[in-house]
């Protein structure tokens, strides 16, 4: 499946890249056991950071930003298949369930609950 996972990227860091890197790093950590189970997986951030840097985006949250991170997250819930749903606080990530719901698609909250991914553990 192509799985969108979802979690906190932004919220909570104050805008620090530090804590943001390390929000994505820890978005990143469960990508190698969805890819060894045979699923495609995708953060938005992927998608969204290189487009915002080619527009010319400046500033965490400038006009550019707001323009782009969540609609990019939209136009991949469009071509999911599922969402993995990782803890913590974010406006943006529970509004990918809350779209992913309306879609009809499955939303895991639990790498174990993915299909072929009951253990994640590296081989």
């Amino acid at each position: 499946m192509f799985i969108l996972i979802a979690g906190p990227y932004r919220s909570g860091t104050g805008d620090d890249p530090e804590k943001m890197a390390a929000n994505l790093a820890r978005l990143e950590e469960v990508s190698w056991p969805l890819f060894r189970a045979g699923h495609l997986p995708m953060i938005g951030e992927w998608v969204a950071l290189p487009i915002w840097r080619a527009a010319g985006g400046e500033r965490v949250g400038d006009a550019l930003y707001d323009a782009i991170f969540h609609p990019a997250a939209g136009r991949l819930l469009q071509l999911a298949e599922a969402v993995l749903r990782l803890p913590g606080a974010s406006t943006g990530a529970d509004n990918d369930v809350k779209i992913a719901r309306e879609r009809g698609i499955p939303v895991y909250y639990r790498i174990e609950d993915v299909p072929s991914c009951e253990s994640h553990k590296a081989p």
